[in-house]
């Protein structure tokens, strides 16, 4: 581990661990932190691994600061090893909530409205996240939203497509997997995902495979199963009919999102247009 690091925050516990590396609890001046570090030798070369592992220091350094997008507070590099010094968010993820139980209109609302603030904030920077599914959703010790692992993340400029199958299986838009070029709404797609599955507690799109999964997605044919949201209000089924919209000019946007009722009266709007 870095010998800078080592000397500017007190190392303790590991707290975590995935594909390239380890998480640890960091202390500074009696503010808790997270270090995630990253082996370089597992994401080496040209892969899109390596490329993610350069990309989310840079991205995550462009959107900061803003209160639902997780800080990077330190960059430390050795030998074999990338170091970020993130905020800790140590309390259960949204992969986690949602694993557990169906989620009220009202909070799912607070989760949305929170998300959707840290979409639009990086959609007015010129940033994609591009892979905004529940496990990147975190939340810190007062329980505010915090949207997490940017290496799939792309910048834009006006006007500019982007291109590249990234992002998971359930999440991914439509426009991704036909190999097209797309916008910035792609994280709004994803985005609606996430708020059916708070509502349903499954996928609007599924298959029992990535070949399936994709099929149903490409299709994008968005139903409201009677036995789950029988008691689910119009107003936010007509948000996820915007949101899962196959037709990328009739999407809203993030702002649009942030707009509709059902966000602005926390949950609780009915709306007429059903």
């Amino acid at each position: 581990m870095s010998e800078q690091l080592k000397r500017d925050y007190q190392i303790c516990d590991e707290i975590g661990r995935g594909r390239f590396g380890v998480v640890f609890k960091a202390v500074k001046n009696g503010d808790v932190f997270a270090v995630k570090s990253i082996d370089k030798r597992l994401a080496s070369g040209d892969s899109l691994d390596a490329q993610c592992l350069l990309t989310e220091p840079k991205i995550l350094r462009l959107v900061a600061p803003h209160p639902n997008v997780i800080g990077l507070h330190g960059l430390y590099e050795d030998e074999d090893h990338l170091h970020m010094v993130l905020d800790m968010c140590d309390v259960p993820d949204l992969f986690r909530r949602v694993t557990l139980r169906l989620f009220a209109e009202p909070e799912a609302a607070s989760v949305m409205s929170q998300l959707m603030q840290a979409v639009a904030h990086c959609h007015r920077l010129g940033v994609a996240h591009r892979d905004i599914k529940p496990d990147n959703v975190l939340f810190d010790g007062w329980d505010r939203l915090r949207l997490a692992d940017f290496g799939s993340a792309e910048t834009f400029g006006e006007g500019e497509l982007m291109s590249g199958v990234v992002g998971t299986p359930y999440y991914v838009a439509p426009e991704v997997l036909a190999g097209r070029e797309y916008g910035e709404k792609v994280d709004v797609w994803s985005a609606g995902v996430v708020l059916y599955i708070m509502l349903a507690g499954f996928p609007p799109f599924y298959g029992e495979s990535a070949a399936e999964i994709f099929e149903a997605v490409r299709r994008a044919n968005l139903r409201f199963p009677a036995r789950v949201f029988h008691s689910v209000s119009p107003s936010v089924k007509e948000l996820l009919r915007r949101m899962l919209c196959k037709d990328v000019s009739r999407r809203f946007s993030a702002e649009q999102v942030l707009r509709h009722p059902w966000i602005t009266s926390g949950g609780g709007a009915r709306s007429s247009c059903d």
